[in-house]
């Protein structure tokens, strides 16, 4: 302004002069955003990398394997044959004792032992904190086991490849995940070769075909980022169907029918023993009405077993089993009130 008043300066100048420091000032502003969004791009891709680079537990097997397993398993091609997906396998837990990695305490599973035959069904049932999922996320060796074994079919459970064992396994856990792309794109993730006419009749056990038919484009319908657009109730029959699309030898049920109202996990459970009955199973779940025709029951209180038998067996024998059931149907199975009408005090 002073150098405008003395005549040294024009206006136009002045005009120019703030124009140039403007968009001076918009670069500078645009590399500090880039800056900062670059620094977050590179904190990401550090945790991506460092996922990457964890070594698998395999390389380690030999460390502690006994003897008569040092011979490690020869990398194999998935050899199951049309005649055998979908058999059942043999599963053999013996005095399974497990604690997190750095945790404190007592362990969360402590001398578990059980057997599932070939084609049977075995629920787990027990209360929040039990170890019910932890028990189940062994199986695919989602973690390893500090003492006892596992065997299936026989072979310790560290002996198979892991991309091996995990394909003989069907395995819908508590949280539905599901991805942005259509319904069959999702369901398709379960078996990436499969033909359209497997997933629809993988959805129709999984009594999922209702509701995506009513969608405008059908299995094309798009699907939200983690199926934000499903109901809780649609978004576990949609991951049940990518299970059952595989036509697996395990199937591990992880209290994936939590949001289905009662008609429609009749209807499923009906549809499981007709197109799986050769499957072996292995069901959690908080409904006795879910679990009381399983081949056997396995009751769990604080990482123990409380319990192991039929729904009869349980009733006779098991404290908790029948508690469990007590609070569910307000039936007594009290020891000093068996004649008492349902609903009594203890």
């Amino acid at each position: 302004g002073w150098s405008i008043r003395q005549g040294n300066m024009t206006v136009g100048e002045v005009m120019a002069m703030i124009s140039y420091l403007s968009t001076i000032l918009f670069s500078i502003l645009f590399a500090s955003f880039a800056l900062t969004d670059y620094a977050r791009a590179k904190a990401s891709a550090d945790r991506i990398k460092e996922v990457l680079d964890v070594e698998t537990t395999e390389t380690h097997l030999l460390e502690w394997m006994p003897t008569a397993e040092l011979t490690p398993p020869q990398p194999q091609t998935n050899q199951r044959s049309k005649t055998s997906a979908g058999c059942g396998v043999k599963i053999e837990f013996s005095d399974i004792t497990f604690r997190y990695p750095g945790a404190a305490g007592r362990p969360v599973l402590d001398g578990i032992s059980a057997v599932i035959e070939p084609g049977q069904t075995m629920a787990i049932l027990g209360a929040t904190g039990s170890g019910k999922s932890t028990l189940v996320h062994l199986l695919p060796r989602f973690y390893e086991l500090q003492s006892g074994s596992i065997l299936l079919d026989g072979r310790n459970l560290n002996s198979y490849q892991l991309t091996d064992l995990r394909e003989r396994m069907g395995i819908v856990l508590q949280e539905s995940v599901l991805f942005s792309g259509t319904v069959a794109e999702n369901i398709r993730w379960g078996k990436r070769d499969a033909s359209d006419d497997e997933i629809q009749h993988a959805a129709k056990i999984a009594q999922a075909d209702d509701f995506i038919m009513t969608f405008q484009e059908g299995y094309d319908t798009i699907v939200g980022q983690r199926g934000i657009t499903l109901s809780g109730g649609q978004k576990q029959r949609m991951a049940m169907a990518r299970a059952f699309l595989k036509n697996p030898e395990l199937l591990i049920l992880d209290d994936c029918t939590s949001a289905l109202d009662s008609e429609t996990e009749k209807r499923l459970w009906q549809a499981l023993r007709t197109h799986f009955h050769a499957c072996t199973t292995i069901l959690i779940a908080q409904r006795i009405s879910s679990i009381m025709h399983a081949d056997q029951i396995l009751v769990m209180q604080d990482g123990r077993t409380a319990g192991i038998g039929t729904h009869q067996q349980l009733l006779q024998n098991c404290r908790v089993y029948q508690e469990i059931v007590e609070s569910q149907t307000g039936e007594s199975f009290s020891e000093n009130n068996q004649h008492q009408q349902p609903g009594g005090e203890k």
